[in-house]
């Protein structure tokens, strides 16, 4: 079987775009630079597509990689047959790899082992294979350490044990029996039980449930309070079930040692099959349950990365605090940091009138367009101390979430981006920034601690971290960039860049005062022509003369689309805009071997739209100013919200106070949803109704139904 074969078993995709986007990936393309400039070689496929063929790829190359392993392992024993040769080679499947090599592992001192050592394999084979055991064959096995032949027997049973747990059919028919069957069980560990900890698990106090009914939300919390002790859980299969199962495979029906072979069966089923099944099933349920929380964390931040930027304007951000005040910056339209002091209009120092001056004239003084203020502690309250200033041109008021902003504060990016000034003023500044461009300013922090998501420390780190970097990668790429204000930490997410070449580029705009035209990246060192194919169209010039350079049309199209203008008679820029011109054209008569028709209209509709960003633009949301605090909450209230998180359950929305409301997936619509994503966004602004107010544990749910 070939990668090719392998991938198409897997997709239902045409053979021939599987092996386009092969061949694309071994060149060293990007999957955004195949997924927007390759559509006509990869037959349109889109970016989670390329994405699975080349996940697949990877995952045929480490079969292969293992089978070779295996192979040269059992041939250095001198135990590889022809059939086990043949049956290896066939096999496609990771876990029937494990099975046909555990006979031939490499293992510690084991129980069959040690009865080996002692000599008492043709034992074991006799019982097996259902031969006559004569005095005189027992005899034979007899020595200090077995003083008896039922002693033998004993020892020759755990030989019999391994072997069948070894046995490749015995392992795939209570693996589908586990997967149908098994359950998970949990009980409260008693010394934890007063443990206030402990009581946000309360529910897996006693908790029974089967494993493939169980949601991906639930598995991970169950492990997790397994993980901090508070329960112990166990996978449960009937013992019973298992070994009427096993039997017919085991022991024929009229086996002369019929009672040697099921005291055997028995052992094995408990002592070995037992234990690594059961965590061999869990491993796989984790494993999916994972992926879910994974996909779910990835969809959230390529919402969060893709949200609404209000775009260069000067703006005013607040780190609201009480006894540590509010930290206030100034910042210009491209986010550079004009002023920073803090104001303390807050209990203990209540310094209510000095602050609203200071405001009023910073806003003034600096021709302030919008004000962010961080969604944390004392923030309603800077909200209302802001709608009592008098503005003589009022600034837009936005509530920004400032998930993360202290973790890049900390950083060493941020360290070495504001070396003069402390903690809070760069935090102050990420909470501004992350208003003008979400995408720019996120880039910079660790996605797992951006406040979306849930479990991101719980699943599988290195699945998580891939994955959450072509999410980002995605997104960056789908905005494109500008080169000459672009930071590093923006520029190494840039399709063919990465951290070398983006610092690179920055050094060379420092040394050049920037970049004039798209051409102009190829004198960047190490940035050679493979590198300015798979990243040229993704960074932007505004300030460029050839006015393609702004777009998201390729340099490579550059003479097809200098073609179209010469032949209606126009200039570029008379052509860029023209829509009805460009819906007349004829596009047939422009394509090539290399230039399909899909690429042409995606350069038709650049060309009516060039350099637009597919976000939408930011929106003020305004709460109810009545509702401050939990307290504050009736039954019935309906509240004006914003969904600050998606779960596989759920969905929070930020309703102006501290506890995000929790809007279950019930409750999110009037029709049945599969998923709470089919409804629902993040950031989206929607209206709830109180449903439950619980104090005693700071929660309140919230319904999104609001005729119910």
């Amino acid at each position: 079987m070939t990668a090719l074969d392998y991938i198409q078993s897997h997709l239902d995709l045409p053979r021939r775009s599987i092996d386009s986007t092969i061949q694309l990936l071994s060149a060293e393309a990007t999957i955004p630079f195949i997924a927007r400039y390759r559509k006509d070689q990869t037959g349109n496929l889109n970016e989670v597509e390329i994405q699975k063929i080349q996940n697949l790829k990877i995952q045929f190359d480490e079969i292969e990689k293992r089978k070779k392993a295996i192979l040269s392992a059992i041939e250095n024993q001198k135990q590889l047959s022809q059939p086990l040769e043949e049956k290896i080679v066939a096999s496609y499947d990771l876990q029937e790899l494990e099975d046909l090599y555990l006979p031939y592992k490499r293992k510690r001192n084991t129980r069959a082992q040690s009865a080996r050592d002692l000599g008492l394999e043709p034992l074991a084979r006799a019982l097996k294979e259902g031969k006559t055991l004569s005095p005189s064959f027992l005899e034979r096995f007899l020595c200090p350490e077995l003083p008896t032949s039922s002693r033998a027997l004993e020892l020759a049973r755990d030989i019999l044990a391994e072997w069948i747990s070894e046995d490749i059919k015995v392992r795939k028919t209570l693996r589908r029996l586990f997967e149908r069957r098994a359950a998970v069980k949990s009980v409260l560990v008693k010394a934890k039980a007063q443990d206030p900890e402990a009581q946000k698990y309360r529910q897996y106090f006693d908790w029974h449930e089967p494993l493939f009914k169980m949601p991906s939300h639930r598995l991970l919390a169950l492990l997790r309070a397994s993980q901090e002790g508070f329960v112990r859980m166990k996978v449960e299969v009937d013992p019973e079930e298992i070994f009427k199962t096993l039997e017919p495979l085991v022991v024929k029906p009229h086996h002369t040692h019929l009672g040697e072979m099921q005291l055997a069966l028995k052992d094995s089923i408990t002592r070995l099959l037992y234990p690594s099944l059961s965590t061999e099933v869990l491993g796989y349920y984790k494993r999916k349950a994972d992926q879910a929380a994974i996909d779910i964390f990835a969809q959230n931040l390529k919402q969060l990365l893709l949200s609404a930027p209000l775009g260069e304007k000067r703006i005013l951000a607040l780190d609201p605090g009480y006894r540590s005040g509010c930290k206030l910056v100034c910042l210009d339209e491209k986010g550079e940091l004009l002023h920073n002091e803090t104001i303390y209009p807050h209990p203990p120092q209540k310094e209510t009138t000095q602050a609203i001056k200071k405001i009023r004239s910073l806003v003034g003084a600096y021709k302030i367009e919008a004000i962010a203020i961080g969604n944390g502690t004392a923030s309603r309250e800077t909200e209302a101390l802001l709608q009592k200033i008098a503005f003589e041109r009022p600034p837009e008021v936005f509530v920004v979430s400032e998930a993360g902003a202290s973790v890049y504060s900390a950083s060493a990016l941020a360290r070495a981006e504001f070396p003069s000034y402390d903690v809070t003023v760069r935090g102050a500044v990420s909470i501004g920034r992350r208003l003008s461009d979400p995408l720019a300013e996120l880039v910079k922090i660790d996605p797992k601690s951006i406040g979306v998501g849930q479990y991101q420390h719980d699943v599988d780190q290195s699945l998580l971290q891939q994955q959450l970097h072509h999410t980002v990668v995605g997104a960056v790429n789908s905005v494109g960039v500008n080169v000459n204000t672009a930071s590093a930490s923006l520029l190494q997410y840039v399709s063919g860049i990465g951290e070398k070449l983006a610092a690179a580029l920055v050094e060379y705009r420092k040394e050049h005062g920037g970049f004039s035209s798209r051409e102009q990246l190829l004198s960047v060192p190490r940035l050679g022509s493979k590198a300015f194919e798979q990243c040229a169209a993704f960074l932007r010039i505004p300030q460029s003369k050839h006015p393609l350079d702004n777009s998201a049309v390729h340099p490579e199209s550059y003479p097809v689309v200098e073609r179209i203008a010469k032949d209606l008679r126009m200039d570029l820029d008379q052509l860029i805009g023209n829509a009805p011109l460009l819906d007349s054209l004829e596009l047939e008569k422009y394509t090539s071997e290399k230039l399909g028709i899909l690429s042409l209209k995606d350069i038709v509709s650049e060309l009516k739209k060039p350099g637009l960003d597919p976000r939408t633009s930011a929106k003020v949301l305004v709460f109810d100013s009545s509702i401050r605090k939990l307290e504050d909450l009736n039954e019935g209230m309906v509240l004006n919200g914003i969904v600050n998180n998606i779960t596989a359950f759920g969905c929070f929305v930020d309703i102006g106070i501290k506890e995000s409301g929790l809007v279950h997936i019930s409750q999110v619509s009037d029709r049945f949803l599969s998923s709470v994503t089919e409804a629902v966004h993040l950031h989206q602004h929607v209206k709830v109704r109180v449903l439950e107010v619980d104090l005693e544990r700071r929660r309140v749910q919230l319904s999104m139904r609001l005729k119910d």
